[in-house]
């Protein structure tokens, strides 16, 4: 049995509706682990289809456990509690201290194999929202009761307005100059097709994924200037991006659009990254797994145009 954390989540959700959808893993093979209410109605309809529905929390082991319990498979999904990376959290602090704590559970439990969400930038990187994920990364490696697979999900099409400042207001926002404090090319991927390759993956072969770390991301890419123009066309009014310094940049957006100072000190450090073209993928893999079935991802710029329709 496959267990599946965050399955209600943005890129879990999909992950699952993609299994489910092509028929890709038999239901009854499924768990969903949720940290709602089970019984909630949401889960009615993947109750009648087979799948078991469990509650797990990452503060609570023993409900990990529960979760995790008579699975050989976990496909785990980082947390999104982000604030526990703020300020530099030392190693063990950080949202690393979830995914341990879920990898640990699921190892008691005799769990054999590791399918972990990490993210679309280098490891080393210089971005504070890579941190934890290279932590868990260094952690799956070190284990030799586990077999894991590391999936580097590519920057989701849906997520350029937090890249395009600091959350772009879209259709509300008023702002003709957006502020950053860096710019680099980035492989921009849906949440959809990032939840059906990764579904292929998590249906594939075991012995094809495992101890492989890559990316699934297209290849196509394009810069926060680029994403400034199509911004500027779908608005029908001109928007320009500029390039500021760090210190201007944190400035602006705690003083000024009274944004938390620790979020936006841990997400300025994105803007090294993409500077270092980071976020530029050259991997095949999510591509090769789309030729395979006879799809094409969908464009960010398409996805740009309907979020601000």
């Amino acid at each position: 049995m496959l267990a599946l954390t965050s399955a209600t989540g943005k890129l879990g959700s999909a992950v699952l509706n993609a299994l489910l959808e092509n028929n890709l893993i038999d239901p009854a093979k499924l768990v969903i682990c949720t940290s709602s209410d089970v019984n909630e109605s949401k889960f009615d309809a993947f109750k009648a289809k087979g799948c078991r529905v469990r509650y797990n929390n990452f503060d609570d082991i023993s409900s990990l456990e529960r979760a995790f319990e008579g699975c050989d498979k976990l496909f785990l999904v980082s947390t999104p509690r982000i604030s526990m990376d703020f300020n530099n959290a030392p190693d063990g602090q950080g949202r690393e201290a979830h995914h341990k704590a879920a990898i640990d559970a699921a190892r008691k439990v005799g769990v054999k194999h590791i399918y972990y969400t990490s993210l679309g930038f280098a490891n080393p990187s210089k971005a504070g929202v890579m941190q934890a994920h290279i932590r868990t990364e260094a952690y799956l490696k070190s284990l030799k009761d586990v077999q894991y697979t590391i999936i580097r999900e590519g920057l989701y099409n849906e997520s350029w307005p937090l890249y395009f400042g600091y959350y772009y207001g879209l259709k509300e926002e008023k702002r003709s100059e957006v502020l950053v404090c860096g710019d680099g090319k980035i492989s921009w991927t849906s949440i959809a097709d990032l939840g059906f390759a990764t579904a292929k993956v998590l249906a594939g072969k075991e012995e094809h994924w495992t101890g492989k770390t890559f990316y699934l991301s297209q290849n196509i890419a394009k810069t926060l200037k680029e994403i400034a123009d199509v911004v500027s066309e779908a608005k029908g009014e001109k928007v320009v991006l500029k390039v500021v310094s760090k210190q201007e940049y944190e400035a602006f957006y705690v003083q000024k659009m009274g944004m938390e100072k620790a979020a936006v000190e841990w997400w300025s450090s994105s803007y090294d990254a993409l500077e270092d073209g980071e976020c530029a993928i050259s991997d095949p893999t999510l591509e090769n797994l789309f030729k395979e079935s006879g799809r094409t991802p969908k464009p960010v710029v398409e996805t740009i145009k309907e979020m601000l329709q």
